[in-house]
């Protein structure tokens, strides 16, 4: 196990086809990132953005420009005998 940026980093082989390895090597050329650099940062982004809001969400409250909103007054609801 290594330490990059303060972090246990584990080594995680897997396999993929042959056509896949040269577009994923031609991507991280592209972006100028290691391989494994360029794959950690998809993880990365693909893991985290599950665990977080939308961009942009928390931005929306207190942005209100309508009518203030109020609640409605409560229903006087009709008691109903049990069918006990």
């Amino acid at each position: 196990m290594n330490f990059t940026e303060g972090y246990a980093i584990s080594h995680l082989p897997f396999y993929v086809p042959d056509k896949i390895e040269a577009q994923i090597r031609i991507q991280a050329e592209r972006a100028k990132l290691t391989l494994s650099k360029y794959l950690a940062d998809i993880i990365k982004r693909e893991t985290s953005a599950q665990n977080q809001w939308p961009v942009g969400y928390l931005e929306l409250f207190d942005v209100w420009q309508g009518e203030s909103q109020t609640r409605p007054p409560e229903l006087n609801l009709d008691t109903r005998q049990s069918f006990n």
